[in-house]
């Protein structure tokens, strides 16, 4: 009897090791997948990530592992100015990840970046587009008096193709191709049309409409669109402003509108629908004739712009990736009139893998003013700064649907990057 039960305690020990040891397994093989293979510090800032990873700065010897560290440019402080290079006898270290503290996952690259500070965001602005081209929402059905047909799709136009040129004459406006179509007479038209970074030319041969005789396409076209949204901050290096977090797409196709130009103005809050499970909601907001910034760029990581004043905001420190982490935060947000204030949050998950895109964190509101006034997060409120530990770490850019107390946000470091990246191709062109 006692052999037995000895058997079968030996049994559930090896079963709970097997257990055990499939588990840091796979959570070594997730760290090896997640982990970032680059980490940005500052001097001496302690490397702190959430459980069950830590990571800790080891000194690489001398000659070894060429390549493994490099030093990033000081990205600029409160005085702008460019900074010297870490000195040649610094020592070179990379991030060394573990699992419980105890199992190694992978190392990483180190590098070292001098503290940015941007002026913090939190206003509400709305934002007037102008099309690069003309985008196609949609193509339909015409009514002939052969029957129904549509010549848009038939030339091979699809949903979210941006027609750039007809017949060699560029086009901006839904009028400039309303007016060739219908001065054509009936010959085919030669389209210059961009899709997926590629140009292609398709040939439109548009149609007479049964009841009116006149030539048309079956195209349903765009070329401007305007809402609003939240500035996350004003870099004064750069002279630039971003805002959103994320790019302004047409409600129809879901492409980025590629944009000639625009204009981000002030606006003012008049009213909100809250958000509920199921249903987004949305700040309401009317237009003000202060311009912000004239628009140079509509991106994945938000619309970016020239600054047409100097901000007055609050000062802020940009936190770095490598810096941001779970627990208490705040946003600044616009939820009334033009006055942005602090709500409590709580970063309940971040990414640090380069390809989380727009959904580095994921945010969620416990302030009882907010969700008593939007029910969490609603549409409008994209772009509002997140600040934690004193620093601007990030900017909210999506609401979960089912649950608007929750939603997605972009590291402030990687918005940073894209306004000085704006900035630079502007001073070229």
């Amino acid at each position: 009897m006692r052999a037995i039960f000895v058997n079968k305690a030996v049994k559930r020990a090896a079963a709970l090791l097997g257990l055990c040891s499939l588990m840091v397994f796979l959570l070594i093989g997730y760290g090896m997948a997640m982990l970032p293979e680059e980490v940005a510090i500052t001097g001496r800032q302690m490397l702190v990530f959430n459980a069950p990873y830590s990571a800790e700065l080891v000194e690489i010897p001398t000659g070894k592992q060429p390549g493994a560290i490099g030093w990033m440019p000081e990205q600029g402080g409160t005085d702008g100015q460019a900074a010297m290079a870490e000195p040649e006898n610094a020592p070179a270290r990379q991030a060394a990840f573990k699992l419980l503290r105890l199992f190694p996952v992978k190392s990483a690259k180190v590098t070292v970046a001098k503290r940015s500070y941007v002026r913090v965001g939190g206003d509400i602005f709305g934002v007037k587009l102008y099309t690069k081209g003309v985008l196609v929402a949609k193509t339909d059905l015409v009514t002939t008096a052969k029957g129904n047909e549509n010549p848009a799709q038939a030339a091979g136009i699809r949903s979210g193709d941006v027609i750039t040129a007809i017949d060699g004459k560029e086009v901006n406006r839904k009028a400039e191709v309303a007016q060739a179509i219908e001065n054509c007479g009936g010959t085919p038209l030669r389209l210059t049309v961009e899709r997926g970074g590629s140009e292609l030319t398709l040939r439109l041969a548009p149609v007479r409409g049964a009841a009116d005789g006149k030539l048309i396409a079956g195209l349903w076209i765009r070329d401007s669109s305007a809402g609003i949204g939240t500035v996350t901050f004003y870099d004064e290096k750069s002279k630039t402003v971003a805002g959103l977090g994320h790019a302004i797409c047409d409600v129809d196709s879901g492409e980025v509108i590629p944009i000639s130009g625009g204009e981000m103005v002030s606006a003012k809050v008049m009213g909100c629908y809250k958000g509920v499970d199921g249903s987004p909601g949305e700040l309401c907001g009317v237009f003000d004739t202060q311009t912000l910034a004239a628009l140079q760029k509509n991106g994945e990581t938000g619309v970016y712009g020239t600054l047409a004043f100097a901000p007055k905001n609050e000062l802020l420190p940009v936190a770095l990736k490598s810096e941001v982490k779970t627990g208490a935060a705040k946003i600044l947000a616009t939820v009334e009139g033009t006055t942005a204030r602090y709500y409590d949050a709580e970063i309940t998950r971040v990414s640090v893998n380069a390809g989380a895109g727009q959904k580095n964190m994921t945010i969620r509101i416990t302030d009882p003013a907010l969700i008593a006034a939007t029910g969490g997060i609603v549409q409008g409120m994209s772009g509002s700064p997140i600040v934690q530990d004193g620093m601007l770490i990030g900017a909210i850019t999506h609401v979960f649907v089912n649950t608007p107390l929750e939603g997605y946000a972009i590291f402030a470091q990687t918005m940073l990057e894209t306004a000085r990246e704006s900035a630079q191709l502007r001073e070229a062109a």
